[in-house]
């Protein structure tokens, strides 16, 4: 699934490529990928305007349409942006298409079609109705004020890292990065971390993200000692320590572990 680092690599993506250009018109291929509106509302919503800047909250990503309103654009499991002009370069799943009137289109691609694309009129509001919690990456959110989050909370910590109502932007890959640098077991309580660890594990959760947005999440361009590569291989090593990397569940997934480099307390 798209995670904060896949989605602030699509907003980029999307920056420089699909703003300040008129949309002609929008093809729907299939009405359940659009969700608060009907097609035709969503074409009608759209047509004649731009795109004129992008945000981004957790895993969702929005745009800012010219005048009033913004568009959801939310990745499911396998969804995706694709900049193409003409039908050759169309791709499969696009299901629904931005036509602009210089003759290219932006296509919501998503094989599973478990995203969605949605209007929005109210931001703020509309964030609030999702009741996500600060984005991980939020430049507000200091050791102190991460310290704060998990505090009187219990349970694992890779728990209280993917709960989006929380901290929004961490799901079972990053999460696991994550975990591994700061040298913590997944299944570790997260009311048993000390105010070091959790220091830690903030100073490790803001390099994990950038660096992986700086490789553009393509597993073969990670920093030297990343987890992400070693995901599907069988019988991988620590790339630290060398000890056979461990397959757990934590949180009800399965979690890529280091047994040396991250033990857990008896």
């Amino acid at each position: 699934m798209p995670e904060l680092p896949d989605v602030e690599v699509f907003r980029r993506y999307m920056d420089a490529t699909a703003l300040h250009q008129t949309v002609a018109e929008v093809v729907t291929a299939d009405a359940r990928v659009v969700q608060g509106a009907t097609p035709a509302d969503l074409a009608t919503f759209l047509r004649g305007r731009r795109f004129e800047r992008t945000e981004r909250h957790g895993k969702h990503l929005f745009a800012a349409v010219d005048g009033d309103g913004w568009l959801e654009l939310h990745f499911g499991m396998t969804g995706f942006l694709r900049y193409y002009q003409g039908a050759d370069a169309a791709p499969a799943h696009g299901h629904v298409r931005f036509r602009f009137d210089n003759g290219y289109e932006l296509a919501f691609v998503d094989r599973r079609k478990l995203g969605h694309v949605a209007p929005v009129a109210d931001l703020a509001a509309y964030l609030a109705e999702l009741e996500l919690g600060v984005d991980a990456l939020d430049p507000g959110l200091d050791a102190a004020a991460f310290r704060e989050l998990a505090n009187g909370r219990r349970g694992q910590v890779k728990c209280w890292l993917m709960d989006q109502a929380t901290l929004a932007g961490l799901g079972n890959v990053y999460s696991d990065e994550v975990l591994f640098h700061a040298g913590i077991h997944p299944r570790r309580r997260l009311e048993d971390l000390e105010g070091a660890d959790l220091d830690r594990l903030h100073g490790r959760m803001a390099g994990v993200l950038e660096a992986a947005v700086q490789a553009k999440v393509r597993p073969e361009a990670m920093p030297a000692g990343f987890l992400l590569p070693l995901r599907e291989v069988e019988g991988a090593r620590c790339p630290r320590c060398g000890t056979s990397l461990e397959r757990v569940k934590a949180c009800g997934r399965t979690a890529l572990v280091c047994p040396a480099c991250q033990p857990l307390p008896g």
